[in-house]
């Protein structure tokens, strides 16, 4: 079954942001890319700032098909301890945008740092970024932090370096594996939680 033709779009805006950065999105290439006729894009996202939104609303989608977790309105329900489960989910996920996610990361990497000079799309940016923290924070209260926004703040602030690093840093030679992560989570959770003791 076709994917509706929204998804078409951005999908192939994604697949050009990966490709070619921010200069190979146009609507005419995302039109060609997409197997679609001239102006569909345009049709759909008239602006620029809208095509944008567009693309950032379906890397979002696309990160968190894989993750129910993410989209529940409360903390998970699991048998693993709050800060295990909080060390699995931030290690599947890190992986995960490092491996079968990594176009996706590179776009979303692109548009983080073009949302420095959009604030209409940093406002995006940062209303749809509001559910991983909001998760990371009742996780962390849950694990038995004493300032989860802080230390949310702090975990997603190491995330994103672990994100850069193997991506487009000095690290991008070599993905992390499961394991790793998991230590380094684990690691940095201890240093957090058992400093506020």
């Amino acid at each position: 079954m076709t994917p509706p033709r929204p998804t078409l779009i951005a999908d192939a805006a994604i697949d050009l942001i990966a490709d070619a950065g921010l200069r190979g999105l146009t609507h005419r290439a995302v039109d060609e890319a997409a197997g679609l006729p001239a102006g569909s894009t345009s049709n759909l996202a008239r602006t620029r700032s809208a095509l944008l939104e567009l693309v950032l609303t379906r890397i979002v989608e696309r990160e968190t098909a894989d993750y129910p977790v993410f989209t529940e309105v409360e903390p998970p329900q699991s048998t693993l301890p709050p800060r295990d489960l909080l060390v699995e989910v931030g290690a599947e996920a890190l992986f995960q945008a490092l491996t079968s996610g990594r176009r996706l990361t590179l776009a979303r990497l692109e548009l983080a740092l073009e949302a420095t000079r959009r604030p209409e799309l940093r406002a995006v940016y940062d209303r749809l970024g509001a559910r991983f923290a909001q998760l990371a924070a009742d996780l962390l209260a849950a694990a038995g932090s004493t300032d989860p926004e802080a230390d949310a703040r702090r975990l997603i602030r190491w995330s994103d370096g672990v994100l850069f690093n193997a991506t487009a840093g000095s690290g991008h030679w070599r993905v992390p594996m499961p394991e790793e992560l998991r230590e380094d989570i684990d690691r940095y959770l201890t240093a957090l939680l058992d400093a506020e003791v």
